[in-house]
């Protein structure tokens, strides 16, 4: 290929544009775009026109439909009243263990990463209704700060998760499959979570609750199955067939409507005007990154950038395991400085040649992939989760560090186990949908 540029020159003009720019603070779908320019400017085979195309080629997808309805559905039931709901559930089922608050808060955000596949929503409407409360319960702030960021990250792991399904776009994967490969990573990131909150509860004598009665658990569980049902009508229609992942997605909007405007009644015209403008507004800051980070990708693919990088990683002969925790080394370092959604579409590429090398099944390294990416979420310099659930808190995130690295580490233990036993994630696939896998 005869260009301007040599692969191991495009790679130092496009990736060190890009971090020159989000040194200065550029946001990082700018600082993506304008990242490309050089190439589409100088290469005498491209144009700005291909920058146009490959950006549109990334929105023109059915899949990527399921986005916007997905943060819609997250948003109807916060205003709907459906959240209260889900949080009565929680306490009621582990408000006695020791910290009942607080692992109230990681039970909840179980039931909602079912229902929103955001974790920005998760950890913006979480901080509002916990770390006030556990304030006035005792909890320290650095603490209320770090669980509520730390559990938000249970939205990209379980289902229906927004990265599985770029994911799942991008790179050709079954959804249905990853949809179910993350129920048992995040249930099981959810216990170490809730480990760790009882034993801080034992060391700073954190508050519990009475335990609920039947009478109060069963009046609970009544009122919040039309909610619980959400989560299975996106995964279960997705899994058994009977509609696409984008179609669950618009299923489950009318469905999130019809509980918030007839059934709870907790919504009104002014609400409802004010989820679908924040949706939008979400929406678009969303797949204006995808379609940035797409074009990316593809100069990525142009200049066989891919192969350049893996030529010397793949004669270390690391071996099915040692690349596993490569592949998630490079995918927690890369998602302390980068978007999720951009460091599937960029580095997901990137390493998937890898992962077919040693014959690691494609949804085991999406699984290892998201898990990895989730930690990003509460990690500076990005952490935006972090950075949310601080803002709310009013407190530095260099105050909740110290709480969050001990949160963390569990759940690099839960990490390192996805990584050596591959059927953590492909258990259920293999047992309800063999046909999803490979």
């Amino acid at each position: 290929m005869n260009g301007v540029f040599t692969p191991s020159e495009a790679a130092l003009v496009l990736f060190g544009v890009f971090f020159g720019l989000m040194f200065l603070r550029v946001p990082i779908a700018f600082a993506l775009a304008l990242a490309c320019m050089p190439s589409f400017i100088l290469e005498p085979r491209l144009s700005m026109m291909n920058l146009v195309q490959e950006t549109f080629n990334s929105y023109n997808s059915f899949i990527l439909l399921a986005v916007p309805f997905f943060l819609l559905t997250a948003n109807l039931m916060n205003a709907g009243g459906i959240t209260d709901q889900l949080v009565r559930l929680s306490r009621a089922l582990v408000g006695h263990l020791p910290g009942g608050l607080a692992q109230v808060n990681v039970v909840l955000s179980v039931f909602f990463a079912g229902i929103s596949g955001s974790s920005t929503a998760d950890a913006a409407s979480q901080s509002q209704i916990f770390i006030p409360a556990q304030r006035k319960e005792g909890y320290s702030d650095s603490f209320s700060a770090a669980i509520t960021a730390v559990s938000a990250v249970l939205a990209v792991v379980m289902p229906p998760s927004i990265l599985m399904i770029v994911w799942g776009g991008i790179l050709t994967v079954s959804i249905g499959a990853l949809f179910l490969a993350g129920v048992v990573p995040a249930l099981l990131i959810a216990l170490v979570q809730m480990a760790t909150v009882h034993v801080y509860a034992k060391i700073y004598n954190y508050p519990t609750y009475a335990r609920a009665t039947w009478r109060e658990l069963v009046a609970a569980l009544v009122v919040s199955v039309p909610a619980l049902m959400t989560p299975m009508i996106i995964i279960g229609g997705k899994i058994f067939g009977w509609f696409t992942a984008t179609e669950s997605a618009c299923i489950a909007v009318l469905y999130a409507l019809v509980l918030s405007l007839v059934f709870y009644r907790k919504m009104n015209a002014a609400a409802l005007y004010r989820v679908f403008l924040e949706s939008g507004k979400f929406t678009a800051i969303v797949l204006f990154c995808v379609g940035t980070a797409s074009a990316f990708g593809w100069l990525l693919a142009y200049y066989q950038i891919p192969q350049t990088l893996l030529k010397g990683v793949m004669s270390w002969d690391l071996g099915f395991t040692g690349t596993g925790f490569f592949i998630a080394f490079v995918f927690l370092v890369v998602g302390c400085f980068l978007d999720a959604i951009p460091s599937i579409i960029i580095v997901g590429t990137i390493l998937e040649p890898l992962a077919r090398a040693v014959q690691m099944d494609p949804v085991h390294f999406a699984m290892i992939g998201i898990v990895s990416l989730a930690f990003g979420l509460v990690t500076p310099p990005y952490g935006l989760c972090l950075l949310i659930a601080c803002r709310v808190a009013d407190i530095r995130v260099v105050d909740s560090l110290k709480d969050v690295g001990i949160m963390l580490m569990p759940m690099l233990a839960v990490l390192a186990l996805l990584i050596v036993f591959p059927k953590i994630a492909l258990f259920l696939p293999g047992l309800i949908s063999p046909e999803f896998l490979r």
